[in-house]
């Protein structure tokens, strides 16, 4: 059979389905005070703070416009202070270019394999013998893995040589752990060194980033950061959409989450069914690894023609393709994106797409 003609986008990462048309938001005066937000922030700002604090577990937090913004003044703080700091090879970029500054202030950087516990205890005990204290960072999902970091262990390694786990929890706020609270309750990391960055970007289709911790490490923050001191905070048309992420997500998040697993299993199920494996776990981004002499362009806009939008990444490995699912997709998108993609994977496809 071949592929249908309605159009299925797999492209993007508003996992809730969550838009925020400006109709729908409480109405501002301005969008920016034009004052630092070390000065001022705008009305709203610190009740959202809050907010998210609560629903990630942690005691206090902090708004910014973005995690470049977060991760280089934490990062430029935590590398005046004799760390050595441990990345999680999977890290997704951002945080990296943070920790880029760490190394301009001359903290060592050491990068080992994904989920590798052991290898980063081994790097911990030596930095720290050596006077450092280790800053552990790493994401609290990545996308395409089976399954999650070991953010325990990490935690663990952080606590036993007095030292920090910064999670970039970008991708689980909104859709992991209690009421969308991310990787943080999720993973029972309660009383553990851990302060969580994140954008709320993709679970609550917000533009802006939380840093949430203790108090005493969210003030010492406040007191040192450099963005809000040189830069405005986040903008009233933004924080309108904050508030109404989070009204929503009292009153329909679980649900919308039930919904975004269904549509998960539906287009894991039916790729199984087509023949295919696809990695990701229970997560929304699903990857399906191509034949390593396929040319995985072409056959991506093959699958554009049939109807089907998805993203495609490259390795070393060859090509993959992800399917990132939205919790307000249709019942049946899963399985019109798998009769696609078997459609074009007969054998004779394949070879002319060598």
């Amino acid at each position: 059979m071949g592929p249908g003609k309605r159009h299925v986008d797999f492209t993007s990462a508003l996992y809730l389905g969550l838009r925020h048309a400006a109709q729908e938001l409480l109405p501002w005066t301005a969008l920016t005070d034009g004052k630092p937000a070390a000065l001022n922030e705008l009305a709203g700002a610190r009740q959202l703070a809050g907010e998210m604090a609560t629903l990630m577990g942690l005691v206090a937090a902090v708004l910014l416009p973005s995690t470049l913004h977060l991760f280089w003044d934490l990062f430029g703080m935590l590398g005046k202070r004799g760390i050595a700091v441990l990345v999680d090879g999977a890290t997704y970029p951002v945080a990296r270019w943070g920790v880029e500054r760490a190394r301009c202030l001359g903290a060592p950087v050491h990068i080992f394999p994904h989920g590798a516990a052991q290898v980063a205890a081994q790097a911990a005990s030596y930095w720290r013998n050596m006077g450092r204290f280790p800053v552990l960072l790493a994401d609290g999902v990545t996308p395409g893995r089976d399954r999650p970091p070991p953010l325990q262990q990490y935690a663990e390694i952080a606590r036993r040589y007095d030292g920090l786990l910064v999670l970039d929890d970008t991708q689980a706020v909104g859709v992991l752990g209690p009421h969308g609270g991310g990787s943080y309750l999720a993973h029972g990391l309660r009383g553990a060194p851990v302060i969580v960055g994140a954008s709320l970007a993709k679970g609550f289709g917000v533009p802006l980033a939380v840093l949430a911790g203790e108090r005493s490490r969210i003030v010492d923050f406040l007191n040192r950061s450099e963005t809000r001191t040189h830069s405005s905070g986040v903008c009233a048309a933004v924080l309108a959409a904050g508030g109404r992420a989070m009204a929503i997500n009292r009153q329909a998040g679980h649900a919308l989450r039930h919904q975004l697993a269904c549509r998960v299993s539906e287009l894991r199920g039916a790729l199984k069914d087509a023949g295919f494996r696809s990695h990701g776990g229970q997560f929304p981004v699903q990857v399906v690894r191509l034949p390593a002499a396929v040319d995985g362009r072409r056959f991506q806009q093959l699958l554009e023609r049939a109807g089907v939008s998805v993203l495609l990444q490259t390795s070393q490995a060859g090509y993959a393709l992800a399917f990132v699912v939205r919790a307000d997709m249709q019942p049946g998108d899963g399985i019109l994106a798998a009769r696609a993609l078997k459609h074009y994977a007969k054998e004779d496809v394949w070879k002319r797409l060598r």
